[in-house]
């Protein structure tokens, strides 16, 4: 188990890790959990790019795209949550 210095898995990581605080910081702003959504998915998708980058996402196929799948998920029911709160 070895690092796997690939530049496009480690700019999605550190761009996963801005959208992460990014959607923190929005969610303590304005208390609106939309944003916090958007930043935990990403969290996720940015845990699935550190396996990948550790290496181990061969061992760990099935759990990856659960995360993912759930990550995506979270997305959605973000986006959905958005559109039906400004349409009121």
């Amino acid at each position: 188990m070895g690092f796997n210095w690939d530049p496009v898995y480690i700019a999605n990581l550190a761009l996963c890790i801005v959208i992460f605080i990014l959607g923190y910081w929005g969610y303590r702003k304005r208390r609106d959990t939309v944003p916090l959504l958007i930043g935990i998915a990403f969290g996720l998708f940015g845990i699935s790019h550190l396996v990948t980058l550790f290496g181990l996402a061969a061992d760990w196929t099935n759990v990856l795209i659960g995360i993912r799948v759930v990550a995506y998920l979270t997305v959605i029911y973000a986006l959905y949550k958005y559109v039906t709160m400004r349409m009121k």
